[in-house]
């Protein structure tokens, strides 16, 4: 894929906004008696963003500056409240600033811009990583990748809600300016209350997003053959229990429906069942596994101004479809499940091919530990630890 056939753009008007005010309003306490009442002097942090570029380090971020400290910071003579500034809890600070949600920043690239919005398929913290160092501006944590990467098992449903919730929860937050996770949740790992609890837990994990399908419990990838899927009804208590769940956590939490009728009941039936998801609140559609780009692109016609995503899977069942052409379409969100975790076998393999055959790796001289350990975040770390005064990166590494 060409890089000008990505948008960067539409996440970087969201930046300059992403410090979201909490207001609380402030209540009389009864007073500690060990200690006398002070009004708050605790001030908000300012969160300042790159607009430029997000995945480059902020210059502050919730008060924590990413550059080390090279002159000691002259101090006020200290007060009995500052000796024991760790134990006052009387008072209540009006309010706090926090980074934007990765669910507020998803819906507002989907709800206030035009653009197709690109998601590569990650599967641990080192793809993730490196789409967030490539500046993209949302992530697809895949469920194939999950399932392969942490458990060495094809998608076949062996993967359930523990595997799949912890593996979203580190990627998700290894950035909170970082762009917003969308993640697979299958078939919700059970009933209704089973999908109202997956919500609940990508929620609180940090997840934006996540795709809800359509096939029975025993389900496989979308782009094998013999799939099968439950009765409508059955999908749509699915769907309901999701949304319900969404509510009751005042969360932005962007709930995509998803079809896998094609291949057993027809593009219909899949019409009528996103048609009926997207009345009991579903966000967004995904019909899984278009049998020509020609389907593909009725499919948006269909559902309009319903926005549809899009998952791109090379050499699977649908054919390729290229992010210009799903732009033209009218797709909303493309994904790519295959994205890193297919390049990543190849080269795992020819890798070890090499080290058998001829006794060496063949690592090329600029990947560097230390090259590797900038992306997974060296540099923060080091400030982190030179800030609150550690000698730890004194030296050179």
């Amino acid at each position: 894929m060409a890089p000008s056939a990505i948008s960067m753009d539409p996440v970087s008007q969201f930046e300059a906004e992403s410090a979201v005010i909490i207001e609380a309003a402030t209540t009389d306490i009864k007073s500690n008696p060990h200690f006398e009442p002070v009004k708050p002097t605790l001030a908000p942090i300012t969160t300042e963003i790159n607009s430029e570029d997000s995945t480059e380090p902020s210059s502050a971020v919730d008060g924590f500056i990413d550059t080390p400290i090279t002159a000691p910071v002259e101090r006020e003579e200290k007060t009995a409240f500052d000796s024991n500034r760790w134990l006052a809890l009387n008072d209540v600070v009006p309010s706090v600033c926090e980074p934007m949600s990765g669910a507020k920043k998803l819906r507002k690239m989907l709800f206030e811009t035009n653009e197709l919005i690109i998601c590569p398929g990650v599967y641990d913290g080192l793809s993730a990583r490196t789409a967030i160092e490539l500046g993209f501006n949302a992530m697809y944590m895949t469920g194939a990748g999950t399932t392969a990467s942490r458990l060495g098992q094809p998608d076949l449903a062996i993967a359930q809600l523990h595997e799949m919730r912890e593996n979203a929860e580190m990627i998700a937050n290894l950035d909170p300016f970082g762009p917003p996770l969308i993640a697979d949740m299958d078939t919700g790992y059970g009933g209704p209350i089973m999908a109202a609890r997956t919500v609940e837990q990508y929620i609180r994990s940090g997840v934006a997003g996540a795709h809800l399908e359509d096939q029975v419990l025993m389900k496989r990838c979308g782009h094998l053959g013999g799939k099968k899927v439950v009765a409508a009804d059955e999908y749509i208590a699915r769907i309901r229990a999701a949304h319900g769940a969404r509510v009751r956590m005042q969360s932005d939490f962007v709930l995509i429906a998803r079809t896998d009728a094609l291949q057993t009941l027809g593009y219909d039936e899949c019409i009528r069942r996103l048609r009926m998801a997207r009345d009991e609140g579903a966000d967004v559609g995904l019909l899984e596994g278009f049998s020509s780009k020609e389907q593909a692109a009725q499919a948006v016609k269909d559902l309009a101004p319903w926005p549809l995503l899009l998952n791109s899977v090379e050499n699977g069942k649908s054919p390729l479809i290229t992010v210009d052409e799903a732009r033209k379409m009218g797709f909303r969100i493309m994904i790519f499940s295959f994205a890193t975790i297919a390049p990543a076998y190849i080269a795992i393999r020819e890798t070890l091919m090499r080290l058998r055959d001829q006794g060496v790796v063949g690592t090329p001289s600029h990947v560097t530990p230390v090259k590797l350990f900038e992306v997974c975040g060296l540099k923060h770390s080091m400030a982190v630890d030179m800030n609150a005064g550690g000698a730890s990166f004194a030296g050179d590494l």
